[in-house]
């Protein structure tokens, strides 16, 4: 071991001690960005930055399980991207499929797809069901996978499942009006019945959310990291669970 392999893991153990273990996040939502520009830095092609990307996700997953997290969102593909050229998507339906097998194999987490899976090529959107049912008895964490997600894409569709669930037994438009209040759109979100999340990071710098978990976030923490998705470390995480812990939490007040 050399001596900054020494050094770094000393101020990784310093670090982890600094934080309030009663204080640490149910929920931790991620936004995995800069494959592409980490992949351009290194003169590489945008898939390999994608496949980098990919394999720090069991890595992450692994710090989650030793800081207690239950519920991990992963947002690994925007409805945006959807619109990418059709080898360019192709390449990367192909990586987050191979990522969701990765997942299943491991035996260790619930896999939730996220998203408009009615978007997505029939195969990546049977793959994703196939991995829901496949790790439904695991005990460990929570892991939803938001592939075709957009926040206001999600919104439309707890609305119209909402309609559609009303209509069905009877309920007029201007009943539903009357008594609507907002855990109605709640319950039909594709995250219904999980915990909000706490702490939502983004990597690569860019300090906005895109709109991921924008009903969901609302009094989440935020936490915006300087390093690319496949070189975020974990004392990147720790810094981010450190400042979570640190923070007074106000719920809008």
């Amino acid at each position: 071991m050399g001596l900054s392999e020494l050094l770094y893991g000393v101020y990784e153990r310093r670090l982890a001690a600094q934080i309030r273990l009663d204080r640490m996040p149910r929920h931790v939502g991620v936004i995995l960005d800069g494959n592409r520009r980490w992949a351009s830095e290194q003169g590489t092609s945008s898939s390999a930055g994608h496949r980098a990307g990919a394999v720090k996700i069991v890595e992450f997953l692994g710090w989650c399980d030793e800081a207690g997290v239950e519920v991990v969102t992963l947002w690994l593909l925007s409805t945006d991207n959807l619109s990418r050229p059709p080898a360019e998507l192709d390449a990367l339906l192909s990586i987050i499929e191979e990522t969701v097998t990765g997942l299943v194999e491991q035996s260790r987490w619930r896999v939730n797809p996220v998203g408009a899976l009615d978007l997505l090529p029939a195969r990546t959107s049977r793959l994703l069901k196939e991995a829901q049912d496949a790790t439904s008895a695991n005990s460990g964490a929570l892991v939803n996978v938001a592939v075709g997600y957009g926040g206001r894409r999600e919104v439309v569709d707890a609305v119209r499942s909402l309609l559609t669930e009303a209509a069905a037994e009877g309920t007029s438009i201007d009943e539903l009006a009357a008594m609507i209040e907002p855990e109605h759109i709640a319950e039909h979100l594709y995250t219904k019945g999980q915990p909000d999340p706490d702490l939502v990071i983004r990597t690569s710098g860019e300090q906005r959310l895109s709109g991921f978990l924008m009903w969901q976030s609302a009094h989440s923490e935020f936490y915006f990291c300087e390093a690319y998705w496949p070189d975020f470390r974990r004392v990147d995480f720790l810094r981010a669970l450190r400042s979570y812990a640190d923070r007074e939490r106000r719920f809008g007040s």
